[in-house]
């Protein structure tokens, strides 16, 4: 789960790390009074769930109360188009307003979970700012790592050991320490996926300030943490996510014409690397999971075809705890009810997959089967496409 930074920012000061004074607001008037509260020159930030708003002109500086309401009334209900949105961007609907800053460096922090160590790690960079995803690449010897251990957490001759090498005045290495503590107990205590700072700021006056910050944090662990799950912006979240998240089955929309219904997340990616081996593009991720009920596939399939992008299907099913004949009962269901005329191509394998097939067959719907993942993706590269 994801929020804006406002609210990352408002965690990350109830753990005691230093942030900017600022406000969120939602109207052009708005801006213009917390432009005055915090004297006048502001920064105004568009809230959305992604990054590189510097690049994409999501984050403006005002010179005066009248100019941050001007900027406020061209950012507010604009569709913000980042590198990491889709084509057609995300509507901006809330703007952070908050003081400006005399900066003297810009850092970088943060917390992930590396997979292959199976830790935490926190990384830290003297080149932080709106261009780390290439110092990542280019210059990997700029980042520093250090794994935490779960049992002991962050020990402090870990912190100094960052915090050297972020190259700091002396006096700074301590506060710094004390942060990388603050932003552990961040991770750790809130149960996060992601936590980071970016730019992590030293001030002209010498002070550590958290300019930036994202929290992501872990699904599987709200139900420990009710007051998160209030701060989700559903307005951010795609309505197909949304309603796929209410059936139990996880669904990731993207920017190709190739609607994919897969039982298993592995399966799912490798049935996605093959339809663009083949020259065609997948229109979404879409696990319904190893023991999805014929419902759960019905209700799957209709979100599929909700997409108005979708003008083909290919649905790769391998029986095992959801048997092929559940699956395809559901299918059908789905498609007899939508009068579906798309192009459907479906390669099932496992557990009942002869019962399976048969009942596609005798549903009188124009489904395609196939042998295995490789037919079934010329199938549909080669299918031309309809409506839903």
């Amino acid at each position: 789960m994801k929020i804006h930074e406002y609210q990352a920012k408002a965690i990350l000061a109830q753990f005691g790390i230093p942030v900017p004074r600022g406000k969120v607001v939602d109207s052009p008037a708005q801006a213009r009074q917390v432009a005055a509260e915090l004297g006048g020159k502001v920064v105004l930030k568009a809230q959305v769930y992604a990054g590189g708003r510097g690049k994409a002109g999501g984050i403006k500086t005002a010179q005066n109360p009248n100019e941050a309401e001007q900027l406020a009334k061209q950012m507010l209900g604009s569709r913000l188009i980042t590198h990491q949105t889709s084509a057609e961007g995300v509507k901006v609907n809330k703007l952070l307003v908050e003081e400006t800053v005399n900066i003297q460096r810009e850092l970088y922090l943060s917390i992930v979970i590396d997979n292959s160590a199976r830790l935490p790690v926190m990384m830290a960079s003297e080149a932080g700012g709106m261009d780390i995803e290439e110092v990542a690449q280019t210059h990997p010897e700029k980042i520093i790592k250090t794994h935490i251990s779960p049992l002991l957490g962050l020990q402090s001759f870990q912190g100094r050991k960052l915090a050297y090498g972020l190259k700091l005045e002396q006096a700074l290495n301590k506060p710094a320490v004390s942060l990388m503590a603050s932003l552990y107990q961040v991770f750790q205590g809130k149960d996060c996926s992601l936590a980071e700072i970016n730019p992590l700021v030293v001030t002209t006056d010498g002070k550590l300030l958290a300019l930036d910050a994202k929290l992501n944090f872990d699904d599987n662990a709200l139900f420990r943490h009710s007051e998160l799950a209030a701060l989700a912006d559903p307005e951010q979240v795609e309505p197909l996510e949304i309603e796929a998240n209410k059936q139990g089955v996880s669904y990731i929309k993207l920017d190709g014409d190739v609607g994919c219904l897969v039982n298993g997340a592995g399966l799912a990616m490798a049935t996605m690397d093959i339809i663009k081996l083949v020259g065609a593009q997948p229109a979404n991720f879409l696990d319904v999971g190893g023991g999805a009920s014929e419902e759960q596939i019905a209700a799957a399939m209709g979100i599929l075809l909700d997409d108005p992008k979708v003008k083909r299907v290919l649905i790769n099913i391998f029986g095992g705890i959801l048997r092929c004949d559940v699956a395809a009962r559901g299918i059908v269901a789905a498609l007899t009810k939508r009068k579906v005329t798309l192009p459907v191509v479906v390669r099932m394998r496992g557990t009942n997959a002869d019962e399976g097939k048969a009942i596609l067959s005798q549903s009188g719907l124009t489904i395609t089967p196939a042998q295995d993942l490789l037919q079934a993706a010329r199938l549909v590269a080669a299918a031309k496409g309809g409506k839903a």
